[in-house]
């Protein structure tokens, strides 16, 4: 008889809560034997073998906020892998949690259509002053007032110490207390789907972070086969590897089922090994799913990958993993290069205005072509793809705070160029995001930080640190990771968006998005709907897009001369944004017929600049500037 894997989800794990008690299950083949010990009393409950490596036993009188161990044959004791809560900490016991506690107030929330997401990510400790859920709670109506849909979380899972970009969690079923616990957490949920936003939250399944990770005694979690840059390689293909596979499954179902999250980030994939016959993200994303099409929800999962593979989003009938979307690190590169002209590190494969139109025409710049950085062929075909399962931005956590000060483009860029960087994401077919204080150009760095309680493991975070500058050649001192001052350093300060510049580009930030959202033909498309090309000899680009019964051209000019612009015919043009103009503190915009070579039919741009024009039925004179 042809056997198979069961399609039904993996065994829950942790404790569970009943009337009479609570049933705990556990997966630790390494083990002879498991015992519960329940705190403070020190009383144990040995849990009997069910198979596979699995112990699970019932045990009366347990009520949420209980803590407890796991005792491993009789002289180990260790947190829960799947602990829901860790009240002390990485090194602590865990606490019994009940799901039910929280009283959900978005049943009418089905989620949204992943192209309408308008992504903002942030960093919780670091969005608002109390560094917490409810920090960013406070400032959800900001985010609406943008324009934002979509609210992408860095990792929250349980990290060492109070302050961590969150990618050295080591219980990844508990919520990072300091940020307010699972119960601050779902309340953040809750609010953002009342305001009609989603929930992006990025999770790390590639590895887990040195301090308190204990899942060695408890099985085969790590493999030596592979490495990864940040710790152990996990083990999803090797002996012992089905349990594994589940463990992490059932996390991210976890975060659908129990948190409401809306879509998953999954964290570098290319640090994700599996050369088993079915991949573990295909398995991974088609559970997700499953589930959510169960409570009659949308859900999403998102990879992040430097990988530039296609497979990872095509379908699973075309030998693809099934993922919804992943993150286009080519089109950020082209994009930086051609504004800052920086060329060290990774940024050697770019700087010419050929790439920047390939990214936009055809997603990946490198698709098979020879990187000079890896000194190899790099990718494969994506200009099938469609863009809105591309995820695009001009900054993101890895690309400000993995510079050796974490300076943001506002440091090195003038106003201009911010528009313009501005307008290439928001103003593309692809899923934008933004990252936090970006739209207001945020001054305060993004620097990496930690606080770990080892003082050769906080040695060897600094020295690889500075290693991982050494090909980008950055100038000065690296911040210490493990300083507060790094840390505080890194909050943004909101207030800015009010002064001078900053206000200038706020409100232009809120201009493209509303644009975008009011105008189909401006929102995300498929490949069909959109015309990408350049105009002339010039690194001008634009953009046709047709949808909704509409046609609307963007001129992006990233040249240094002011040049005139051919408007595709017949029919007349509106002009509904000019990144030139006073009110966005620009130079002014060129009247109709201006510009190098300029003709009656074209529109006269200014280096650095952005134009969004709407296509009309009858021809007129157009405008500097529609309200």
């Amino acid at each position: 008889m042809k056997q198979h894997r069961s399609p039904t989800r993996p065994p829950a794990l942790g404790p569970t809560l009943s009337k009479e008690g609570a049933t705990f299950r556990v997966w630790a083949p390494r083990a002879a034997t498991v015992a519960v010990r329940l705190l403070p009393a020190g009383e144990t409950l040995t849990l009997a073998p069910e198979g596979g490596g699995y112990f699970s036993g019932s045990c009366p009188g347990i009520r949420a906020g209980d803590l407890y161990l796991y005792l491993l044959d009789n002289r180990l004791e260790r947190p829960d892998p799947a602990s829901r809560r860790q009240p002390e900490g990485v090194h602590g016991p865990s606490q019994v949690v009940d799901p039910s506690a929280h009283v959900w107030q978005d049943a009418e929330w089905r989620g949204m259509d992943l192209a309408d997401f308008i992504i903002y990510e942030l960093h919780v400790g670091a969005f608002s002053p109390e560094g917490t859920f409810a920090g960013v709670v406070r400032r959800l109506d900001y985010l609406c007032e943008l324009g934002i849909t979509a609210v992408e979380l860095m990792p929250v899972a349980q990290f060492p110490g109070a302050r961590n970009w969150g990618y050295d969690g080591v219980f990844p079923f508990a919520v990072q207390m300091s940020y307010g616990g699972g119960d601050g957490l779902k309340k953040l949920v809750d609010a953002c789907h009342r305001r009609g936003l989603a929930v992006i939250l990025d999770v790390v399944y590639n590895h887990l972070g040195p301090e308190g990770n204990y899942l060695h005694a408890f099985g085969p979690y790590f493999t030596d086969r592979y490495r990864t840059p940040w710790g152990e390689a996990v083990n999803f293909d090797g002996p012992g590897s089905d349990g594994v596979r589940d463990f992490f499954i059932g996390n991210a179902l976890c975060w659908i089922e129990e948190y409401h999250i809306d879509a998953l980030r999954l964290d570098a994939v290319h640090g994700i090994f599996d050369f088993s016959a079915r991949h573990i993200l295909n398995e991974l994303g088609e559970a997700v799913h499953r589930l959510a099409a169960a409570l009659g929800r949308k859900a999403y999962v998102i990879a992040e990958s430097d990988l530039n593979d296609s497979r990872l989003i095509r379908p699973r009938g075309q030998g693809g993993y099934g993922l919804d979307a992943q993150w286009n690190d080519d089109f950020h590169h082209a994009l930086h290069t051609l504004l800052t002209g920086e060329q060290q590190g990774y940024y050697m494969d770019f700087g010419d205005f050929g790439q920047l139109l390939a990214a936009f025409a055809e997603g990946f710049v490198y698709s098979g072509g020879y990187s000079r950085f890896r000194q190899r062929r790099h990718g494969n075909d994506a200009g099938d793809i469609d863009p809105r399962r591309l995820v695009v931005f001009s900054q993101n956590h890895d690309q400000v705070g993995n510079r050796g000060d974490g300076e943001r483009l506002a440091r090195h860029l003038d106003l201009e160029r911010l528009k313009l960087a501005a307008a290439a994401v928001l103003l593309s077919p692809f899923l934008p995001l933004l990252f936090m204080g970006e739209e207001y150009g945020e001054t305060a760095p993004f620097q990496y930080f930690v606080s770990h309680t080892d003082p050769t493991l906080i040695a060897a975070v600094r020295a690889g640190r500075r290693e991982e500058f050494a090909a980008f050649a950055w100038q000065g001192e690296t911040p210490d990771p493990q300083d507060e001052a790094t840390f505080r350093r890194s909050r943004i300060v909101i207030e800015q968006r009010r002064q001078g510049r900053h206000a200038l580009l706020h409100g232009f930030y809120r201009r493209l998005i509303a644009l975008r959202k009011k105008n189909p033909s401006l929102g995300p498309v498929d490949r069909p709907s959109c015309t990408v090309s350049q105009a002339g000899e010039g690194p001008v680009l634009l953009i046709v897009r047709e949808a909704g019964g509409q046609k609307s051209l963007c001129i992006l000019n990233f040249g240094t001369e002011p040049m005139a612009v051919d408007l595709p015919g017949p029919g007349g043009w509106r002009v509904l944004l000019d990144s030139s103009g006073g009110e966005w503190g620009g130079p002014g915009v060129f009247s109709r017929g201006e510009g190098q070579g300029a003709e009656e039919d074209t529109y006269g741009t200014n280096p650095m600049s952005a134009a969004v024009l709407l296509a009309e039925n009858q021809r007129h004179p157009l405008p500097a500037q529609s309200p």
